[in-house]
């Protein structure tokens, strides 16, 4: 069990948690995810670890409420413990020297990009953050983004922050600007396959961290499949990050609707 010792609300269905997990924390690297369980019952749900604190034990999940067993996970209070956690699991980010570095970032999807911008601008990349979302309350993590980034664009779909559009057009704007040398989008998966389809006409290497619908996490169930160049892959032993340019969005936006 996995004793939460730190809460926060993002807004009202976001709330980030400090967990502690002292094994995970210290072999955690950006990209890795944990499954979480609460209640013997409860189902496995994975969620990209934010960051970790190997000293304290701890590391960092933000949750947003979507369904019965997310809301389950976000009742828990300070003091109270997570059944099960298992992880790190996936395959870490490949992190080097790749020039300039565009993050795109949708809603929730920048907890688990923050990570993978400390990574890049620590191996010397000029990073260039876009975040998006719907409003400006949905907004999440952006001072810890500005202090790992060279530059951050904020879009939201109402224009009540930042510039008023998608975040297609904040990522457009960069790439008609200078050299982009790797994009790395993480968000809906609608908004990874727009962003993905706007880097590949622009010839753009693009990395997406897929959410599919998990299970057990170790390739056993395939639940988590999906089609990467013509190729079946699980997103949790293969993935979850693949190139976006070979992934079979549609395929993948259909499958995630098997629960609806």
């Amino acid at each position: 069990m996995n004793k939460i010792v730190g809460k926060e609300y993002f807004s009202d269905k976001v709330v980030k948690f400090e967990v502690e997990a002292p094994l995970i924390a210290r072999s955690r690297r950006a990209g890795h995810f944990v499954i979480v369980r609460v209640g013997k019952k409860g189902e496995r749900v994975p969620y990209t670890i934010a960051s970790a604190d190997p000293q304290k034990g701890t590391i960092t999940l933000v949750i947003q409420r979507v369904g019965k067993s997310s809301e389950k996970v976000c009742q828990l209070e300070v003091g109270d413990y997570i059944t099960d956690m298992v992880g790190p699991l996936g395959k870490a980010t490949h992190i080097e020297k790749f020039g300039t570095v565009v993050c795109a970032g949708g809603g929730v999807g920048v907890a688990p990009m923050l990570p993978i911008i400390e990574a890049m601008k620590a191996a010397g990349n000029k990073v260039i953050s876009v975040l998006g979302a719907r409003s400006k309350d949905l907004i999440i993590l952006e001072d810890q983004v500005r202090a790992h980034s060279d530059e951050v664009i904020i879009m939201t779909d109402d224009g009540s922050y930042g510039e008023k559009g998608l975040i297609t057009q904040g990522v457009e704007k960069v790439i008609l600007r200078e050299q982009v040398d790797l994009c790395v989008t993480i968000g809906p998966a609608i908004m990874m396959k727009f962003v993905s389809e706007l880097t590949r006409k622009y010839e753009v290497p693009t990395i997406a961290s897929l959410n599919t619908i998990m299970v057990d996490g170790t390739g056993m169930c395939g639940a988590c499949r999906v089609t990467v160049g013509g190729k079946t892959k699980f997103v949790c032993i293969d993935g979850p990050e693949f190139d976006a340019h070979q992934v079979d969005f549609d395929e993948m936006l259909m499958r995630l609707k098997a629960y609806n």
